[in-house]
């Protein structure tokens, strides 16, 4: 059973303005597509647990703070900054 994901209107705008300002716009939104469909088909196991619901995730070049609603079956991102790979 799929979750559903959604993204606070800051998480949203980060995302936005650093893609508009990304010289390798495929990177991130082939980074930011991934998270979706990891969050979306188990976000429990998905990332590191943080506290209480909260849980963090990399993605390069993102990562992304999320919580979750086991009861409602929903994942809110609530923040995505920019990572750097690891060779």
């Amino acid at each position: 059973m799929k979750w559903t994901v959604l993204w606070n209107i800051d998480a949203g705008n980060d995302l936005t303005e650093m893609w508009i300002n990304s010289p390798d716009k495929s990177a991130l939104t082939s980074a930011a597509n991934r998270i979706d469909a990891q969050l979306a088909h188990d976000p429990l196991n998905t990332g590191e647990s943080r506290t209480d619901d909260d849980r963090v995730h990399y993605e390069p070049p993102l990562g992304v703070l999320f919580t979750v609603d086991a009861l409602d079956r929903k994942v809110y991102v609530v923040r995505i900054w920019r990572v750097l790979a690891r060779d």
